[in-house]
């Protein structure tokens, strides 16, 4: 009998013991969380009010969150009484096995610190990378977020970003927009060529300087086809390119010029 009581006192006492650190260490952690979330949040308004570039405030809100949320971690564990020793050396001992397993995680958050440090775009850019082609929303530790034009969200990891080929069409501020017009045999080509140049110049968004290239491209099987080069804006890219399609085949048909399509002439022999 009492060594069932000695028994139940001794339980009693490592429940009262233990469920108390659990609960302080509970308290701690939800309190700790929320610190976390309110300093990350200080830091963005901070940085924002700083001007600071775009890519970088989320990087660095994303790696201070998962810095804070480790040390907190490993206080918790100590508050619960867990020896920090054995903990850290069981860490160790599963680190390599998890750091081989994460290779590919490391290798994202390295090429994230390299997207940074040498800059091959930011966000607000429109870059294709990967297969992947949108404005690129947030630069993370790990990953980026880019939106495509019809709002879809792509994730594609750091490392593939920082070691392969990829295209940024916001780098520069002037783009080249190439277009190539095909006219019937017969037509006039000067004329045709004098109503782009003057089609061009009645486009505000078309840039002077460079000069504006109009020239007899190629002969085809079907179509004679004049190549047009301008500049534009960036941001005017897809405007003009979109507009002067359309002005020239309404313009082309009101001054008799004709457009052509693929077509075979048959002749039949008695």
């Amino acid at each position: 009998m009492e060594m069932i009581e000695s028994f139940s006192t001794w339980i009693t006492g490592i429940v009262v013991t233990y469920g108390v650190k659990f609960l302080v260490a509970l308290v701690v952690l939800f309190i700790g969380l929320w610190v976390i979330r309110m300093i990350t949040k200080a830091m963005s308004r901070v940085m924002e009010k700083k001007n600071v570039d775009a890519s970088l405030r989320g990087f660095l809100n994303s790696l201070t969150g998962i810095l804070l949320k480790a040390m907190l971690f490993i206080t918790v564990i100590s508050m619960m009484g867990i020896q920090m020793t054995s903990f850290v050396a069981l860490l160790g001992a599963a680190g390599l096995a998890v750091g081989m397993a994460l290779s590919g995680t490391l290798q994202n958050f390295a090429g994230g610190v390299m997207i940074l440090i040498f800059k091959p775009f930011k966000v607000g850019d429109y870059i294709e990378a990967q297969g992947y082609a949108g404005s690129v929303s947030e630069i993370q530790i790990f990953i980026t977020v880019l939106k495509t034009p019809d709002n879809k969200t792509i994730i594609i990891p750091n490392g593939g970003l920082s070691t392969g080929s990829l295209i940024n069409y916001s780098a520069e501020e002037n783009r080249r927009v190439d277009f190539s017009f095909g006219i019937a045999y017969g037509d006039d080509y000067d004329k045709a060529k004098s109503l782009l140049l003057k089609l061009i110049k009645l486009d505000s968004r078309i840039l002077a300087d460079p000069e504006p290239f109009v020239a007899l491209g190629q002969l085809a099987d079907s179509s004679v086809n004049i190549t047009v080069r301008v500049w534009v804006n960036s941001s005017d890219y897809w405007g003009v390119f979109f507009d002067m399609n359309e002005t020239v085949y309404k313009e082309f048909e009101k001054n008799g010029m004709h457009i052509p399509f693929p077509q075979l002439d048959v002749h039949l022999q008695k």
